[in-house]
């Protein structure tokens, strides 16, 4: 069977070829191309012999499988990190006019209980690597130190590492002239969620919406357990860095990214072109609890869409928001939209549309909604699936309800119902679905607030129906429209080396 037609395999997420996928890593854009390393178990499709996978894409959507990055060897596995075009060659990899990748990775024994920072070099644009013969280029002796996320500051003139040191609750900053000698600077942590251990930090700053000249940072900690939808999950933190240290506005209760399940490890690209000027991330679209279990063959895991980040001023402080890469878009076909504003009308003419690919983007936009009642959209696959997404305006809650989408039974803690804050302005409600093979991606209120669920639908095809309870039935339809989508099907890997 093709690869892209295999039962469950995401059209346009990314997905491994054939084995084992966690973390992204390592990403970074360089000559036109997307980067996307991962944790890769190159031998099987549950966790094990951590090494990088790698693929490229030029339009973040259609990727190319290609050889294994860095492999596990010598005892050492290739946990998570990241990588960088170090354009001015201060770490002496390259030559004039032609800067080297490098990546910066955890190196974790298997002999021994320890982690320890190391980094790989490129100058064939990321298709080979030598790992540095100095490595480990930081090792503070301890048996969880992990998962380096590494960019230039150009303020301070030198790179900084941040670092987590997953049992304190803690991300460690370092920097260095040139990605070799590490110098610490700072602790920051234990704050927020603590009830998981803490992993994959990223530190960037981020524009802030209605300020366009104005910027905060962020502060991202993936933890292990503890997240909102139970397991792992994404928090961050916003503040100011001023080279040497991070300090938050506010620490009192976590921020989360996302609300759903199935995000975590998420991080940003590096060197994006300024002319771009996005920030981008993307995340692992799964949970520790029951990863390994997901029945997915011969793959197992995908990765979120790639999404663009801002920052939103908030009645609670700055809160990050997120949408799909504009490239998106071009997944679209011709799409069909309503033409009223009854919600009841809207109701009729959603009921009557199907998309039998079962790949689909929804988007609904509902204004003069009363602080009471509840307004839900039905997604309905195939011949038995549901999943029910509901605003509940009187709670202030917004809800997915993944029990009757499909497959379950592979793990007790998979069915569930996953809840996120809804904070409603001047009586508006913004759904935007995307809808995968299995899978659910949901922006609310602009990208304010986002849920991601995997679903295991038993048959294909997709309708949706729209319902509300009394007083919300009285709410006006701004937009309602309903999107198609096409596959990405990526380049297969033509041979292993």
């Amino acid at each position: 069977m093709p690869m892209h037609q295999e039962r469950w395999r995401p059209q346009f997420h990314f997905t491994p070829p054939d084995t084992w996928m966690n973390d992204p890593n390592g990403m970074v854009w360089f000559d036109g191309e997307y980067h996307l390393f991962y944790q890769n178990n190159p031998f099987g499709n549950r966790w094990g012999h951590m090494s990088w996978g790698h693929a490229v894409s030029r339009d973040l959507l259609h990727w190319e499988h290609l050889p294994l990055a860095l492999a596990e060897e010598n005892g050492v596995m290739i946990f998570s990190g990241s990588a960088v075009v170090d354009w001015n060659n201060t770490s002496g990899f390259g030559r004039p006019g032609h800067p080297p990748m490098v990546a910066i990775y955890t190196g974790h024994h298997t002999g021994r209980p320890l982690q320890n920072q190391q980094i790989a070099y490129s100058t064939d644009r990321g298709r080979t690597w030598t790992k540095y013969a100095g490595n480990p280029v930081l090792d503070i002796g301890e048996a969880d130190f992990r998962d380096p996320k590494v960019f230039w500051h150009a303020d301070t003139g030198r790179w900084v590492m941040a670092v987590a040191w997953p049992p304190r609750r803690q991300v460690r900053l370092y920097s260095s002239p040139d990605l070799k000698a590490w110098t610490h600077l700072s602790d920051f942590g234990p704050a927020g969620s603590t009830n998981g251990i803490w992993e994959c930090p990223d530190l960037f700053p981020l524009p802030i919406e209605g300020s366009p000249r104005t910027s905060a940072w962020v502060l991202v900690v993936n933890v292990g357990s503890g997240a909102p939808a139970r397991g792992s999950g994404t928090q961050y933190f916003v503040g100011q860095f001023d080279g040497t240290r991070f300090v938050p506005d506010a620490v009192a209760a976590p921020r989360w990214a996302d609300y759903g399940p199935d995000f975590y490890a998420a991080v940003t690209w590096s060197d994006v072109p300024p002319r771009d000027g996005r920030r981008i991330w993307l995340g692992w679209m799964s949970n520790w609890i029951y990863a390994n279990d997901v029945p997915t063959h011969p793959w197992r895991s995908a990765m979120t869409l790639p999404r663009e980040l801002t920052l939103r001023p908030t009645p609670d402080g700055l809160r990050l928001v997120q949408q799909p890469v504009r490239e998106f878009r071009q997944l679209r076909h011709s799409g069909i939209r309503f033409q009223g504003s009854r919600l009841d009308d809207a109701a009729r003419w959603l009921a009557r549309q199907e998309v039998p690919t079962g790949l689909a983007e929804l988007s609904l936009v509902l204004d003069r909604l009363p602080e009471t009642g509840a307004v839900t959209v039905r997604l309905h696959h195939g011949t038995s699936g549901e999943t029910a997404i509901t605003a509940d305006l009187a709670a202030q809650e917004l809800r997915i309800d993944r029990t009757r989408s499909g497959r379950a039974d592979f793990h007790p803690r998979f069915a569930g119902i996953h809840t996120a804050p809804l904070r409603t302005v001047d009586g508006r409600l913004d759904l935007h679905l995307i809808v995968d093979v299995a899978s659910i991606e949901l922006f609310a209120q602009n990208g304010e607030v986002a849920l991601t669920d995997l679903i295991l639908p038993e048959s294909p095809g997709l309708r949706a129906t729209l319902e509300a309870s009394a007083p919300a039935r009285q709410a006006r339809v701004r937009s309602l429209s309903l999107h198609p989508l096409e596959s990405a099907p990526p380049i297969p890997l033509l041979s292993k080396p």
